[in-house]
């Protein structure tokens, strides 16, 4: 085999893998390629129908036709030979006996046509019933492989989620990761700068502070004569029996 006979069959096998795929891809428009040929091939067969049927009402024609012309060539030659004319009346038996032959064969020709016509019929009938059946069919089947393969697809991606997501390496393991390691650092940020804090100095100015209170408010209830109640402090001092005596209470003194 040649080269370029090689080449050819290549371009031919490439050519029918590009109209097999289109095909597959689509049998929808191969199914409505198929029925324009079925419209096709019954508009041809109608018309071979019709003309055998233009046939069968020929023969039918050519039938009464001829009975016709029997009928006439009986009474003719019955009448002829009453009339004692032997040689017409032999004469018009001729023509009547071929009539009847040509009669006899058209009345077969037409049984046998309309025979062949009703045959016709009910095989365009019957082929024509097959057809959309299969048609219906192939229409059902392309939709349930349409189901189908939507179906499988859908079960597919939902496969394929159940295993890709929140495993290894996906996006949102790896935003959970983060946001764990970013929490964890600011939570060791607050540990440190909580720990780093002098808790002594703060309660140390919180006592000076008391302190200086008291010994405010002290200053103002003696300038004022004023009877104050100790403080917490020097309630609990007084209540321990170790602690020593408190000097005596000034005398209350009222204003005015």
């Amino acid at each position: 085999m040649s080269l370029f006979a090689r080449i050819g069959n290549l371009f031919k096998g490439f050519a029918s893998l590009f109209v097999s795929g289109m095909e597959r891809r689509n049998p929808e428009a191969l199914l409505e390629v198929e029925k324009e040929n079925l419209r096709k091939q019954i508009g041809q067969f109608n018309q071979g129908l019709a003309s055998h049927a233009g046939l069968c009402e020929k023969l039918m024609s050519q039938v009464k036709k001829l009975e016709v012309e029997e009928r006439d060539l009986r009474a003719k030659a019955a009448a002829h030979l009453k009339a004692g004319n032997r040689g017409a009346a032999g004469n018009y038996a001729l023509r009547l006996q071929t009539t009847s032959r040509e009669l006899e064969e058209n009345r077969r020709q037409l049984a046998d046509a309309e025979k062949t016509y009703k045959e016709l019929v009910k095989a365009r009938d019957v082929s024509m019933a097959q057809a959309k059946a299969k048609i219906e069919s192939l229409k059902s089947s392309i939709d349930d492989m349409k189901m189908k393969k939507a179906m499988a697809e859908l079960n597919e991606m939902a496969a394929g989620m159940i295993t890709t997501v929140g495993g290894s390496g996906d996006t949102l393991n790896r935003l959970q990761e983060m946001v764990e390691e970013e929490r964890n650092k600011a939570a060791g940020r607050a540990r440190l700068a909580r720990d780093s804090l002098n808790t002594d100095e703060f309660k140390i100015k919180e006592a000076e502070q008391e302190a200086l209170a008291d010994q405010a408010l002290a200053d103002f209830a003696a300038k004022e004569g004023l009877a104050i109640a100790p403080s917490p402090a020097a309630a609990s001092t007084s209540a321990d029996p170790l602690a020593e005596s408190a000097p005596a209470a000034a005398p209350q003194k009222t204003m005015g």
